[in-house]
């Protein structure tokens, strides 16, 4: 997925579900605050996107997800969920989220990379261990900010534990 793409995810998703805003919050909403990432790290067609003001209306974005006429007609499309139960994010994620004005009307709220990269090492597959590794070695990310946030997830002590000692070898071996 492309920046441009992105914000065609906004936009629709936006017109969807009758909301000015929607949260962006899986892989693709580093295009946020990174427009030019390393093509690795756009490789997945989908937008996990919520509704921030109509979350009675997430269901809606259906209607522009896999499979969708939408999805034939532009090769990406809009997996619609509620950010709050898809996703585990560090404590004050809203405040760190980055505008992307698709339009006039439309404006997806991305996740900050650092934000990103805590809740992608809480699912902590294979696939979200190489997209943060990418990310940090690419400078995209500082390992001191990353732990931080990690620190500010809502897990378990032993959870928050795992994921900073991940960071902190990964980093040694970058």
């Amino acid at each position: 997925m492309t920046r441009e793409q992105l914000e065609h995810a906004i936009r629709a998703a936006c017109d969807v579900v009758g909301d000015h805003e929607v949260y962006v919050f899986g892989s693709q909403s580093i295009l946020g605050q990174f427009p030019e990432v390393p093509a690795t790290l756009k490789m997945s067609a989908e937008a996990d996107i919520s509704p921030r003001h109509r979350l009675d209306r997430v269901e809606y974005l259906n209607t522009i997800g896999e499979d969708s006429p939408f999805h034939q007609a532009h090769g990406f499309y809009v997996h619609g969920l509620p950010i709050t139960e898809a996703a585990t994010l560090p404590a004050g994620w809203e405040e760190r989220t980055v505008t992307v004005r698709a339009n006039e009307t439309s404006t997806g709220l991305c996740l900050e990379g650092h934000d990103l990269a805590a809740s992608k090492l809480v699912a902590f597959r294979d696939k979200d261990r190489e997209f943060v590794l990418t990310l940090l070695a690419e400078e995209f990310l500082s390992s001191t900010t990353l732990v931080e946030r990690v620190w500010r997830l809502p897990v378990a002590q032993a959870e928050r534990e795992r994921m900073a000692r991940w960071v902190h070898l990964s980093v040694q071996e970058l």
